[in-house]
């Protein structure tokens, strides 16, 4: 489900900007000091809310981004917990779906058959579009 979904966000919104398609889908990105949290997702009277840590760096951001928006698509209605780094290995349903969900989002099909050709392997092409290793294995070709 997660992948399938992502693949119908790129195709939606031309893209696979997690900025861009937030904004698109009327979603507020809120950037601000959340300490140790990365960020989390939050729906207040039907309006949508993605909260990240303005102190990461773009890459980490560009992460959190995508999965506090699988969040926001596939458990809308949801207010989910606090994304920390912990997180990444969470074995929770939510939150797996929403790693799953930034995965494929982050670097589709068309991504990793551009290195074919290379001697790179998953987890470095992964790498170079910022997907944690921690999460490079949810990756389903």
């Amino acid at each position: 489900m997660p992948k399938n979904t992502a693949i119908k966000m790129i195709k939606a919104h031309n893209t696979n900007n997690p900025f861009e398609i937030a904004a698109e889908r009327g979603i507020t990105l809120l950037y601000e000091p959340l300490g140790e949290t990365l960020g989390y997702y939050n729906c207040y009277k039907r309006i949508q809310f993605i909260h990240i840590n303005n102190v990461l760096n773009e890459r980490l951001q560009r992460f959190v981004c995508a999965h506090e928006l699988g969040h926001a698509i596939l458990h809308r209605d949801s207010n989910t917990s606090f994304l920390k780094a912990n997180t990444f290995y969470s074995i929770d349903k939510l939150e797996v779906e929403a790693n799953s969900f930034a995965v494929e989002l982050l670097i589709p099909d068309e991504i990793i058959y551009q290195y074919n050709d290379s001697n790179l392997s998953i987890n470095e092409v992964a790498g170079i579009y910022g997907i944690p290793k921690e999460v490079v294995h949810l990756k389903k070709i």
